[in-house]
């Protein structure tokens, strides 16, 4: 296609994207009940009513904008992404808006629920047996078709507009002002590519605010293993059930410097807090959203310990749906040695009573 034909293709589809971007309305701040805790605030920044239904909607669009802009991306290319599910899901929504392949390479242990979304948007699913891989064999791939690895752990962090422009942290801090403490005292955040958590991060830091950032982070991560030491670059090399977060190896896109403390939350707690804040809230929620809650409850705990007021804001990163066959199983559960109505009853405690005890 001729230079002019193709910047013509590229400025149909940036306008294609904003119009999607001009359609969509913010995503709704849950207030949390906490009965017992009167002078402690929890928010759900509820990120599953995208149209693609997760937190990496955001993403995907800053990816597309991103690479379209940078010129690696033109109407015949096909688009590559190493993902665990969501962040695949949201880049076929876009690639089939735009008429483009898209292949997403993923751990053969995804959701089968991710997989159908992948698939009915359009996407083609490569599975791989070791999830570490996945970067490396998405490289692969878009080297032997010629296409473009859109590559979400390294440019995550840069291809959304920190400063502004309504992410994620600007949503937070415009939907606080009418609240009783509009200017939070946590906002916590779990880990997939580190994008969000250095958007927020920086966000603070760019407009002064006194707001502190906690990353919730599984055990096998090797996310918070680098935060607290910068020589670790892997995690424990276990498998990590909570999808989306936890990454075996430091990703491009994690920026340490911008997080001021960190949580580390075993699976079983996790998934135990996803499904008793699912019935807290009448309806299911997935399990980074638990990682995130368990990392919230040991906050608000220090706080009221120390008679302390304020708001905490988490993100709801997607719906318990897609998990109906994993995390809501009680057979895949047990298949993988996981029982987690220990946790469950501990996070309903914390709901209904505001006691919390590791």
């Amino acid at each position: 296609m001729p230079a002019m034909q193709e910047q013509d293709w590229v400025h149909w589809a940036i306008g294609r994207i904003e119009a999607d971007y001009a359609r969509s309305a913010d995503t709704h701040l849950l207030p949390v009940p906490l009965p017992a805790l009167p002078g402690i605030a929890i928010y759900l920044k509820d990120e599953s009513s995208h149209p693609t239904g997760s937190l990496k909607h955001r993403l995907a669009r800053s990816l597309f904008l991103h690479a379209l802009c940078s010129g690696w991306i033109g109407p015949d290319t096909t688009v590559v992404e190493a993902s665990s599910g969501s962040t695949a899901v949201s880049e076929a929504y876009f690639a089939r808006m735009l008429g483009l392949p898209f292949v997403a390479v993923i751990p053969e242990r995804t959701a089968r629920e991710k997989i159908a979304a992948i698939e009915a948007l359009g996407g083609t699913c490569h599975g791989v047996a070791d999830p570490g891989t996945v970067h490396a064999v998405a490289a692969r791939i878009a080297a032997q078709c010629g296409g473009h690895h859109i590559d979400q752990f390294t440019f995550a962090e840069r291809a959304t507009d920190w400063r502004g422009n309504n992410n994620i942290a600007e949503s937070i801090f415009t939907q606080m002002r009418r609240e009783p403490h509009p200017v939070p005292t946590w906002i916590v955040c779990g880990a997939g590519t580190g994008g969000t958590s250095a958007t927020i991060g920086r966000f603070l830091r760019y407009y002064r605010h006194p707001t502190q950032l906690c990353l919730a982070d599984p055990a096998s991560s090797a996310f918070h293993r680098h935060w607290y030491d910068r020589t670790q670059s892997a995690g424990t090399g276990e498998p990590c059930h909570i999808e989306g977060i936890g990454r075996p190896r430091v990703e491009a896109s994690f920026v340490p410097s911008v997080i001021d403390r960190a949580e580390v939350v075993a699976d079983r707690a996790s998934i135990g807090a996803a499904r008793a804040l699912s019935r807290h809230l009448g309806r299911r929620v997935g399990g980074s959203t638990g990682t995130n809650l368990v990392a919230c409850a040991r906050i608000a705990a220090e706080m009221a310990g120390r008679s302390e007021d304020g708001a905490i804001v988490s993100i709801l990163c997607d719906s318990g749906e897609r998990y109906a066959s994993t995390l809501y199983s009680d057979d895949w559960l047990a298949a993988q040695g996981l029982d987690v109505s220990a946790d469950e009853a501990r996070m309903a405690r914390f709901l209904a009573e505001g006691c919390w005890q590791d």
